[in-house]
């Protein structure tokens, strides 16, 4: 049961994280009774996987000559976060439609519970998509010359991105009416990993184009995870290229800035 805020900053905090841990356990509790999206979700990351080594492995040359699978996973690691925005603007969107949001808008609820619970619970699928993604790697041939303090940061770098997509979700939830929007929020996932440095070097693209690539934020983690993992890549001249593990930090930390109240904004907006 959801608790009653207490007066007082400490009583308010002790009830958000009451009802945030609530609500985290009501998603996870969907989750078991129907585990088919996310069970479809992770084996379409291990099919992209498998498409890209064995299908298109071959054909593509990789920087420096290393292995292509070394040079492929960060980048799939990276994708499978983005690819959780849908994920996270369908539920929370059929919450609203369904008539969930405004049951808790009703009840005495932090704003921020319905929305950090459900950034809890993608961020635990997302932990368990990575992991599933590290056995696929290790499969393919992937390995990291890094050490463990650097796998870590590498896969921490990864997850900072998923928290700060999840935000990105939740909002898109909450403003988007109808379906149709939805799958065109799905569908744009794929030209924005493309859009970046996980496959492509941007310097062959067209020039504004190879701009875009370099500052996508997806390039930022994607460039970081592969020197933490000692994996290669593609290098590149622009002060993008050249601070990514800078970047990789401060793009999931401004995403976070402005869609987090933008999405708190919209819950609260919603008309009962």
């Amino acid at each position: 049961m959801v608790r009653t805020p207490v007066p007082g900053p400490t009583g308010r905090a002790a009830a958000l994280l009451a009802d945030s841990t609530t609500l985290t356990r009501r998603a996870l509790a969907h989750w078991r009774r129907d585990p088919g999206p996310l069970v479809a979700s992770l084996g379409f990351n291990v099919l992209f996987v498998l498409m890209f080594v064995y299908l298109f492995g071959g054909a593509l040359q990789v920087p420096g000559g290393g292995s292509y699978p070394d040079f492929l996973m960060p980048g799939m690691f990276a994708m499978t976060m983005l690819f959780g925005v849908g994920l996270t603007a369908a539920a929370v969107a059929a919450d609203r439609e369904r008539g969930v949001t405004d049951r808790f808008r009703s009840m005495p609820v932090s704003p921020l519970a319905p929305l950090v619970g459900r950034a809890v619970a993608d961020l635990l699928f997302a932990t368990v998509t990575l992991g599933v993604m590290l056995v696929t790697a290790l499969a393919v041939g992937w390995r990291a010359t890094g050490g463990t303090g650097r796998v870590l940061a590498a896969l921490g770098l990864v997850l900072l991105l998923r928290f700060a997509l999840v935000w990105v979700g939740s909002w898109l939830g909450l403003t988007l009416t109808g379906q149709t929007a939805l799958t065109g929020v799905q569908t744009l996932e794929f030209p924005l990993g493309f859009l970046s440095s996980a496959f492509v070097a941007p310097a062959t693209m067209p020039g504004w184009l190879g701009t875009v690539a370099d500052w996508n934020p997806l390039s930022a983690t994607v460039g970081a995870t592969r020197q933490l993992l000692g994996n290669p890549g593609w290098g590149g001249e622009s002060w993008a290229a050249q601070h990514q593990l800078l970047l990789a930090v401060l793009w999931p930390v401004a995403l976070t800035l402005v869609f987090l109240p933008l999405a708190v904004h919209r819950y609260r907006a919603q008309e009962r």
